[in-house]
């Protein structure tokens, strides 16, 4: 794609600054407007929007709910290694038409270690092998057949289990269609696969099978799970990190600084590469062409753009360092728009930022603030006793509350002690409660949907495609004035 130089009218220039010219519509129905886009040339989306990889937007609960409407969840990295890999090994088995490794206990394990797996992994059903290790079936023990009874809790689970020669079973390679057959003339709900030595190969339920066909737009890997990115840093135990994020079926790394053109970057992006060449990487922040290009050349799949345009962040006032949000989006196409994905990152306070993001340059939008203060956010909703107001935190990933904490869930002494020696940019702040992110991601949804016909396009692929060239033919620079008109109510 030919590049273009950056036209001076972008230069200072954010989202209230502009009105999208209104075209012809062309949908016969705003409801089927596709909205799919890529994360990475690999890796596409069929709603482009991103929840933050902040301790306090996205952890297992968030990024399972944004792969189920077709986004996608960053989990955060401001935790220990181990917690951060189980997150993503959770959301990776919540919902798979096949359960690739599922939790097995050995034969002669008591009622109580069962009870206890059972609630540690959340799961209704046990597979149980032969022996430690073995992989060999021998039965299934359901919640339905644990004891309520605690005097019982020293009993070994073989009394109590389904043995393997009254279940329903199924070869590895049985088709989900077949698998759920079974399941329904059977009055199953689980279908462990095996092959003629009895090993386990998996399992399917009934639950995840239905779950998913309900949602024939989540976002999905090659086996059908859910889809999971997770975030690592430049220094310290970052490749240690990323190891277990992969083994732990982490789709793709967000390798997350804020300062992402820099040498700290460069040192990074090169180590993971030589370790993990073919994991698709998403770097950044940059806010200039300049560093968009300087992710390119390093080989990242995608780039980041955003530097001081949130609300839990700080950098613009602490150091006054930054780029109007969607000037750097402008500037980040016109280096590298066509080579690289662009995911715009921060500055989105109204659903018409995300449609002026995208017909502008990124690829997708990553949201923090507008996902915070929901059920799935981390952290428990706070009452106001005088107002019954409920509120909850959001917080920057460098505010003093969100560092520290991360220093006490790791074991880096060398993030501490840069941690420790850096003032903050970020802040914690109260947001409103907004319950569940279901009914916040279906309204976005409604809105791209409308932007797109209002653009007279019948995709956002196609509203992209008129736009991307020249935004500036399709966009109106608002007056005082007119901001104040269009903008305040």
């Amino acid at each position: 794609m030919n590049k273009q130089s950056l036209d001076p009218l972008w230069i200072g220039k954010t989202f209230d600054d502009f009105l999208f010219r209104p075209q012809m519509g062309v949908t016969a129905s705003r409801a089927a407007v596709p909205l799919s886009s890529s994360l990475t040339h690999a890796i596409a989306l069929e709603l482009p929007i991103i929840s933050s990889n902040m301790d306090s937007v996205t952890g297992g609960d968030m990024a399972q709910t944004m792969a189920l409407e077709g986004g996608l969840g960053v989990v955060h990295r401001g935790q220990s290694i181990e917690r951060q890999s189980d997150t993503v090994a959770r959301v990776k088995r919540s919902h798979s038409a096949v359960i690739e490794h599922p939790r097995t206990l050995p034969a002669g394990s008591t009622i109580g270690e069962a009870r206890a797996f059972a609630r540690k992994y959340k799961i209704n059903g046990i597979l149980i092998e032969t022996s430690p290790g073995s992989a060999i079936l021998a039965g299934v023990l359901t919640r339905r057949d644990i004891p309520w009874d605690r005097s019982q809790d020293s009993e070994i689970v073989d009394r109590f289990m389904t043995p393997l020669a009254e279940l329903k079973t199924a070869g590895p390679q049985v088709a989900t269609e077949e698998a759920e057959r079974i399941m329904f003339d059977g009055r199953i709900e689980r279908l462990p696969l095996i092959d003629d030595e009895r090993r386990i190969h998996g399992l399917i339920t009934r639950k995840d099978v239905r779950f998913l066909r309900e949602r024939p737009f989540a976002s999905k890997d090659a086996k059908g799970r859910l889809l999971a990115g997770a975030a690592v840093g430049c220094s310290g135990d970052f490749l240690e990190r990323a190891q277990a994020l992969l083994e732990a079926g982490a789709d793709c790394l967000f390798v997350d600084i804020a300062h992402g053109h820099s040498q700290v970057m460069q040192n990074g992006i090169e180590r993971l590469r030589a370790q993990f060449p073919n994991v698709p990487l998403v770097c950044g922040n940059v806010a200039t062409g300049a560093g968009a290009q300087f992710m390119r050349d390093l080989g990242a799949d995608a780039v980041k753009v955003g530097v001081g345009p949130g609300r839990g962040c700080r950098t613009r006032l602490e150091t006054a360092a930054g780029v109007p949000q969607l000037q750097a989006i402008r500037e980040a196409w016109c280096a590298v728009g066509g080579e690289i994905a662009i995911m715009a990152d921060g500055g989105v306070r109204h659903d018409k930022d995300i449609f002026l993001a995208l017909a502008c340059g990124a690829d997708t939008v990553m949201l923090g603030s507008a996902l915070s203060g929901t059920d799935e956010a981390p952290g428990r909703v706070i009452e106001d006793p005088a107002t019954h107001s409920k509120k909850k935190i959001y917080r920057g990933m460098t505010s003093p509350e969100a560092v520290m904490e991360s220093l006490y869930d790791g074991e880096d002494a060398e993030a501490v002690d840069a941690a420790l020696a850096t003032p903050p940019e970020g802040q914690e702040i109260q947001v409103p409660y907004r319950g569940g992110v279901v009914d916040i991601l279906h309204r976005i949804r409604g809105h791209l949907r409308s932007a797109v016909s209002y653009a007279g396009c019948e995709s956002l692929a196609g509203a992209r495609e008129m736009t991307l060239p020249d935004p500036l033919q399709y966009l109106i620079v608002l007056s005082d004035a007119a901001r104040r008109e269009s903008y305040e109510r």
